[in-house]
Parts: C-alpha cells; structure tokens; sequence
C-alpha cells in the first residue's frame, strides 16, 4: 500500500511523475555533504582538547550530528530510514506550509509543495529533538538515541513533527 505525503522542495525543482529512489545505495545531498566531513569529524574526536575553544563551522556541526545519528540508527533502530538517504515530508498540506515558510525565511532556496507516494519504511520524530552537534562523541550518541526514541523535547515545546521516507518516491502532483 502506497502512503501520501507533501514535500517541500528544495535545492532543485520536481515535475510530476519524476521519481526518486532512498535506499542503502541511493543517498541524498546530505550524505555527499557530511561524508566529505567524516576525516574532520573523526579528528575532532580522537583529539576533543584541540577543539574546546574553537567555535565549530556549521557544517561541521552538522556532519558531528548526522553521523552520530546515523551511528545510533544503524546499531538501534536498523528499521528506520536513514536521515542520509530519505526524504524529509509531512502528513498534511498545512505543515508542509510551515515547513514552507520557515526555509523561505532562512534563505534556503525553496521552489513549491508536491505530494508523492511511497510504499517504503518511516519514520516519524520531532525537530525539536535535532541537535547541534558537539565535540563530545558520548553525548551526541545519547541525544541521537533520544532522538531516534522520540522522547519527550527538552525544552517542553509542542513537537515539530518531522517524517522521513525512503524506498521508490514517486512526485504525484505539484500542489503549489
């Protein structure tokens, strides 16, 4: 059974009928940006002292997160879908909306909604939870487990749903 959702696009525009495949061997942008990282990721880790006083590239920041999270996903939650190789989407045109208005406002190039299907795996978490990465190792595999777990956000916010999809993703209609 196939499952709807809106996507915000981003990066580059989609035309109906146009698919995408997330898989173990089909990645997203994201994957190509935060692997290009990992050697500085990693000596950001076996060297942690070098670092205390120096304020992190966002993009470092980022790749720390992801591969932290992507770490824990694989070892605990092998089910989910990668953040690496998924599509971000929301259940409803509403919060595809939101989405909308908050890349728009932070400069992200952003180009409409679409609505796709896919009958591949899902997972559903709050960006609240989305973390930025630090030098500690330990505790950005603490805050991904929390992250995958879908815990309660810290900061006592109503969630900030986010649903990431892989498999066969197929753009079914351009909704604005």
């Amino acid at each position: 059974m196939k499952n709807v959702y809106y996507h915000v696009v981003t990066e580059k525009p989609m035309k109906i009928g146009q698919e995408i495949i997330f898989d173990n061997n089909n990645h997203s942008g994201l994957y190509d940006r935060v692997y290009a990282l990992k050697d500085k990721v990693d000596e950001i880790y076996s060297n942690p002292v070098k670092y205390e006083n120096i304020e992190l590239d966002h993009h470092i920041k980022v790749a720390l997160r992801e591969l932290a999270l992507e770490e824990v996903r694989k070892e605990k939650f092998p089910k989910y879908p990668s953040r690496l190789s998924s599509l971000f989407v929301s259940k409803t045109l509403k919060e595809a909306e939101e989405w909308y208005k908050l890349f728009v406002k932070i400069g992200r190039p952003t180009y409409s909604i679409i609505k796709v299907e896919t009958d591949g795996d899902k997972f559903i978490g709050d960006a609240w939870n989305c973390f930025e990465g630090t030098i500690n190792q330990k505790e950005n595999l603490e805050l991904a487990e929390k992250y995958w777990k879908y815990k309660k956000n810290k900061i006592g916010k109503k969630p900030i749903v986010e649903i990431l999809i892989n498999g066969k993703i197929k753009v079914i209609e351009i909704v604005k």
